[in-house]
């Protein structure tokens, strides 16, 4: 696998996000009654997307698509505040280490009156067609 020279530590971005009542924690699941009696804040789960979405957009100059791509593999991030939807939410990513396929980066998020998140997340680059036979080949080992 090639890697541009480009992507190395130091790459920022920042991605803005207005949360819309789609993304609250009801909506997170809404086949479950304990999900659905929740408060309508931004979900967890959906702010852990919205970081890695900031990572993607940071990086994707760098890699050598579409053949390239990467993989969450860790997140490490505090959810610290609550946000009603309606809020815009700026995720602030920066890649902080890069070892062989492994990126690491540091990841903040603030809706405008508070940080609502900070940690680190984990990514890896991956062949693509590599990686879609490897997942076809589970899928049908599954319905063999």
């Amino acid at each position: 696998m090639r890697m541009q020279p480009t992507l190395r530590p130091g790459i920022r971005h920042q991605h803005k996000y207005k949360v819309p009542s789609s993304k609250t924690v009801p909506a997170l699941y809404p086949e479950s009654e304990d999900f659905l009696a929740m408060p309508e804040v931004f979900a967890t789960g959906f702010l852990v997307g919205l970081l890695e979405w900031a990572c993607l957009l940071a990086i994707k100059p760098h890699l050598d698509g579409p053949q390239e791509l990467t993989l969450g593999t860790h997140m490490d991030v505090s959810h610290e505040a609550a946000t009603p939807p309606g809020l815009e939410v700026t995720a602030t990513v920066e890649l902080v280490a890069v070892e062989g396929r492994k990126l690491t980066f540091k990841v903040e998020a603030h809706d405008g009156v508070d940080v609502i998140a900070q940690g680190r997340h984990e990514r890896v680059i991956v062949n693509r067609a590599k990686f879609d036979a490897k997942v076809a080949a589970k899928g049908a080992a599954r319905q063999g």
